[in-house]
């Protein structure tokens, strides 16, 4: 399974202004707006961070996955989490050619922490060509704003992103390192997978 982000969230939909000012509370600095690209990068940071963590994209985006065979022959999980629509299905043969799935032929199962592909009416997703590929194309995230992402994720990220930018000078080992109060508020959206079938 390859997954492959589209579309990166823009940059008005980033806090830079709420994280700058979580950085600065009490500093009573004025800001102009010099280190907003810095800001930025740290926050860019710290949700790709908790989002490869808990299997959930914060910001809504388009993302593709491609698969080589079905997990099974009529459900197809998806890797991330909330799902808010599928947009296309697609097979491609080895030699790269693309047909397209036609809607009726598949739906999506919405589910908070396992969506999933499912042959609509119970029947079996199409068959992927022998050296081919399927690709699915879905839009994950809980909304295109900010204030869309549940409070204690929102949490997390400026308190990781913070991390991150308060040990900014000293090496890669510390940017590794997840803090205790981050990993305690993203721990309920941690999904649970046991054996190979699970989703």
């Amino acid at each position: 399974m390859i997954l492959t982000e589209v579309s990166a969230p823009s940059r008005e939909a980033m806090p830079i202004r709420a994280f700058g000012e979580h950085l600065r509370l009490g500093s009573g600095f004025a800001d102009d707006g010099s280190q907003d690209a810095i800001l930025e990068l740290y926050l860019r940071s710290a949700m790709a961070a908790i989002e490869a963590r808990i299997s959930r994209a914060l910001l809504a985006r388009s993302f593709v996955v491609a698969v080589s065979d079905w997990r099974s022959d009529a459900c197809q999980p998806l890797p991330l989490a909330p799902v808010r629509s599928v947009e296309s299905v697609a097979l491609l043969t080895g030699e790269e050619d693309r047909a397209e799935v036609a809607p009726e032929s598949w739906s999506l199962m919405r589910d908070d922490a396992r969506p999933r592909l499912v042959g609509r009416f119970g029947r079996n997703l199409p068959r992927i060509p022998r050296g081919g590929r399927a690709e699915i194309r879905f839009v994950a995230g809980y909304g295109a704003a900010w204030g869309d992402v549940p409070a204690d994720l929102r949490q997390a990220v400026f308190l990781l992103a913070a991390h991150f930018h308060e040990n900014r000078g000293e090496g890669a080992l510390s940017g590794r390192m997840i803090p205790f109060g981050v990993l305690m508020l993203i721990e309920a959206y941690r999904a649970i997978r046991i054996g190979r079938g699970a989703a």
